[in-house]
């Protein structure tokens, strides 16, 4: 049995789907409050197992929703756009996080998948690969970094299996509207000008249904450690855009240099698919 946290979110619904369509039975774990996940009809067949809060829950409560799994797959985490980057919040999904793979500890599990972020790295590298040095530059890379280190330790010397997932910039099915590609898809669509920066910024894009069943894949498989899901293709955010524009024949409609760029922000940030090394300006496998 293979249990996933977060089901309902904008990763968690493809690691689902992706599941589902290998046939894994899964119980998802979600809030009480939350609707059940759409996902195609389940050939392995879902449980569903419910908390009010599975950050503040029992010890008691955690045994229960996790007694009897073999793999656990944590995509849970508070990602309120506007909010999630510096709330103190990541605080408890970080304490509760650990709690939560104690338990998994208790019932005997095998597998722990966590789910971590490209933030956690020194963005400054600009192309970013598992041996890249840590320096998370918000509360929340530093939650999901510190997070990594403490499952690090405590997982494999309980003889438990631990893959940590960073994700690179995802867009596709049930993004927030508040993001870039939704935003423009949203703007276009309408005939309506999109204000932007220069777009000068160099990104690693990555579909989230891809993303969900490369997730799928490491928990299936008998991958360790930390893992890039990038696409390792460097792309402009102009670029991404005119993509975009392109579906609607109305690059007129992008203004760049309308906003100012955020000095904060890196010019760069591709990630190296494990597995594979980066030499000027392109990825390629190593063989």
């Amino acid at each position: 049995m293979i249990a996933l946290t977060g089901a309902t979110g904008f990763v968690g619904r493809q690691i689902l789907r992706a599941l589902v369509e290998r046939d894994q039975p899964v119980r998802i774990i979600k809030r009480s409050s939350a609707d059940s996940p759409g996902a195609p009809a389940a050939r392995g067949g879902l449980e569903m197992a419910t908390t009010a809060d599975l950050f503040a829950e029992t010890d008691a409560g955690l045994d229960e929703i996790t007694a009897g799994l073999n793999t656990l797959i944590h995509a849970a985490w508070y990602a309120e756009p506007g909010q999630y980057l510096n709330s103190e919040r990541n605080l408890d999904c970080l304490y509760g996080t650990l709690r939560l793979a104690q338990a998994f500890q208790r019932a005997g599990g095998r597998r722990f998948i966590g789910i971590g972020t490209c933030f956690e790295y020194d963005v400054q590298a600009h192309v970013l690969g598992t041996e890249t040095p840590l320096r998370p530059g918000t509360l929340y890379a530093a939650a999901k970094a510190s997070t990594f280190h403490l499952l690090s330790q405590l997982l494999p010397a309980a003889g438990i299996e631990f893959a940590w997932c960073r994700l690179f910039y995802l867009y596709g099915e049930g993004e927030d509207p508040r993001r870039l590609v939704p935003h423009l898809h949203a703007r276009l669509s309408a005939g309506e000008p999109a204000e932007l920066t220069s777009g000068r910024q160099i990104r690693d894009f990555l579909d989230v249904r891809e993303a969900g069943e490369r997730i799928a894949d490491v928990a299936l498989s008998e991958r360790q450690g930390p893992l890039n899901i990038c696409s390792g293709v460097p792309i402009t955010v102009r670029q991404l855009a005119e993509q975009i524009a392109d579906e609607y024949d109305r690059r007129d409609l992008l203004h760049f240099g309308v906003r100012p760029d955020n000095h904060f922000d890196p010019p760069c940030v591709l990630g190296i698919p494990n597995g594979e090394q980066y030499d000027g300006g392109i990825v390629t496998r190593t063989v």
